[in-house]
């Protein structure tokens, strides 16, 4: 591989994408770690540098289309997909639900690979895996920027990998330490799931 993840882990440092703090995620957990992808993502040499060395995880399983979820993966899409030489489409939400709009379809039996930036709980990218096959596609992979699920992101039977692992704590609201110690509550990244 192209990067270490070590290299990777010291890239989202240098770049003020891993965070320390008290977070809500999107999944409605409480953190005390975020990793604000926009911080490494808003450099395009990076972005394609990360996404070279997503592609290498995958070069040889068979990809014909990148499919990432509104808003990162439209930019991790298309960069795994210029590296794979391949097409690069996204979902976005409609009425809450992850769909395929702006014309994309897939053809039936088309080989995809699903990327996203951070995954927490795995639950974006299950509804993409679901809009992919609804479509008529073949999840073959799913590749992440960074897992920080501590390896609890399960996506059935369809593969994946991750540049990054990281294994970061995460409360359920009505029993946060950090919202107990009254440490003030940042908000970042909403992207209006449901």
């Amino acid at each position: 591989m192209s990067m270490t993840e070590e290299e990777v882990k010291t890239l989202l440092i240098e770049t003020n994408a891993i965070m320390e703090g008290h977070f809500l995620l999107t999944s409605g957990l409480h953190s005390p770690l975020y990793v604000e992808k926009f911080n490494v993502l808003q450099h395009p040499a990076y972005t394609e540098k990360l996404c070279r060395a997503l592609a290498e995880l995958f070069s040889v399983v068979g990809i014909d289309t990148v499919v990432g979820p509104m808003t990162g993966g439209i930019l991790l899409a298309h960069e795994t997909g210029k590296a794979l030489g391949t097409r690069a489409i996204f979902t976005e939400r409609e009425n809450g639900r992850m769909t395929f709009r702006r014309g994309f379809t897939l053809s039936p039996g088309e080989r995809v690979l699903i990327v996203e930036d951070i995954v927490t709980t795995g639950g974006s990218v299950k509804e993409v895996i679901e809009a992919v096959r609804a479509a008529g596609g073949v999840p073959v992979a799913v590749g992440m920027l960074v897992d920080r699920s501590g390896g609890k992101a399960d996506f059935g039977d369809v593969p994946h990998q991750a540049l990054l692992h990281l294994d970061v704590t995460t409360y359920d609201p009505d029993a946060c330490p950090l919202c107990q110690k009254k440490i003030p509550i940042t908000k970042r990244g909403r992207t209006g799931k449901k």
